[in-house]
């Protein structure tokens, strides 16, 4: 291989966590153009790369976070919403917050959610609009994959492609069947919360229930309720989607998911879960089928933060048998492949983007120490950082 320029730059440290092989001990990352070219030990990178040297000391480098689902809209409702007795009571609550936000303040909102989870080490997102046209006034701050979010519950909807990189119907109960089919013959990236709440099972299994009174009283169409559970109702799909929550299954939502020939993303979002105290997530079932299981946070309006840190100890507390090393794949390679970005992002390899950040290194086991880390990573790349 062919020495670098000085315009590059190696980026040493304690230990690299690739996510595309076995952690590298003193290793480093040869960095030219805003591209990864090399990753190896730091005498192999020196030796094939004179670039200048950035020793970031005792440190664990690794792949940007990647968060699955979010709705940055909502920043701004952070301590807003009290626990409901109902998740159609939050429903309300949240309807009634929204109605006093203007645009500026989705602005904000979003431009302050993209702040925190930056600071978070998260360096690309999954994020839900409800207001694609406010896009092109935001300061993005990191890779976004954004995802209109469509409701036509009782009207159509125009569905505009420019602005998002995917669409959003967002539930069974908010969007029609006819909305769900424009969506797939789109072509773009797909993603829908599906099974969210025993409200929503109750609305489809039994024809009842606060979400079902709801939902009439808004003016649904409330016929095809009634005998169906939410996924029996979302049926086969010719499309891999992005399926946020899944939590409420019965049986035969497992022998049909077992059945099925399209492996969809699940999205997982284990704070926002425990606020809503919904059903146990289904993980080990769900991952034996083939699954392509994710981490999110969701909104502020039923979560504290936006740290994807905070939900891998959620998670590994919620699932302590589970490997730290798997759990981190639900923040990197397992998003960057429901985004079908997994040869892109998520990991530290070749021709990658330079999405890294860096966390002090104790030593210890390096995927439990990035697992259980609570703070803010010292070093984001390619973001502005000091060396010290």
């Amino acid at each position: 291989m062919s020495q670098s320029s000085q315009s590059g730059m190696n980026l040493r440290a304690r230990v690299v966590v690739t996510m595309d092989g076995p952690p590298i001990d003193n290793g480093a990352v040869a960095i030219e153009n805003d591209r990864i070219v090399d990753v190896g030990t730091f005498d192999e990178i020196k030796a094939r790369h004179a670039n200048a040297v950035v020793d970031l000391g005792e440190q664990t480098l690794l792949p940007g976070l990647i968060n699955a689902h979010c709705h940055l809209d909502y920043t701004c409702l952070r301590g807003k919403i009290p626990r409901q007795n109902s998740f159609t009571d939050w429903i309300r609550a949240i309807n009634a917050a929204k109605a006093e936000l203007a645009p500026e303040d989705y602005v904000a909102s979003l431009n302050h959610g993209f702040a925190e989870a930056k600071r978070f080490g998260t360096t690309s997102v999954a994020n839900l609009t409800a207001f694609p046209e406010l896009i092109p006034q935001i300061e993005e701050q990191m890779r976004t994959f954004w995802f209109a979010e469509l409701i036509d519950v009782r009207a159509n909807v125009d569905v505009d492609l420019a602005l998002t990189s995917g669409l959003a119907p967002h539930a069974l109960f908010t969007a029609s069947a006819n909305l769900y089919g424009r969506c797939e013959e789109t072509g773009r990236l797909l993603t829908t919360h599906l099974a969210e709440s025993r409200e929503e099972m109750s609305m489809f299994r039994d024809a009842s229930g606060p979400l079902f009174d709801f939902m009439k009283e808004i003016g649904r169409d409330m016929s095809d309720c009634g005998g169906v559970t939410p996924v029996q109702k979302f049926g086969k799909r010719s499309r891999e989607w992005i399926l946020a929550h899944l939590n409420e299954l019965t049986a035969d939502d497992f022998e049909l998911l077992a059945r099925s020939t399209s492996k969809f993303h699940v999205v997982h979002c284990p704070r926002s879960h425990e606020y809503f105290g919904h059903s146990p997530f289904q993980f080990a079932r769900l991952r034996e089928l083939g699954f392509n299981i994710c981490l999110g946070t969701d909104s502020l309006a039923s979560n504290d933060d936006l740290s994807l840190f905070a939900e891998m100890r959620a998670f590994q507390k919620e699932f302590p048998d589970v490997s730290p090393e798997d759990i981190l794949r639900m923040v990197t390679t397992n998003p960057a492949r429901a985004l079908g970005q997994e040869n892109f992002l998520g990991k530290i390899s070749r021709d990658a983007p330079v999405d890294l950040i860096a966390i002090p290194s104790n030593g210890g086991d390096v995927f439990e120490e990035i697992v259980g880390f609570a703070g803010f990573p010292q070093f984001s790349f390619p973001l502005s950082f000091s060396q010290t």
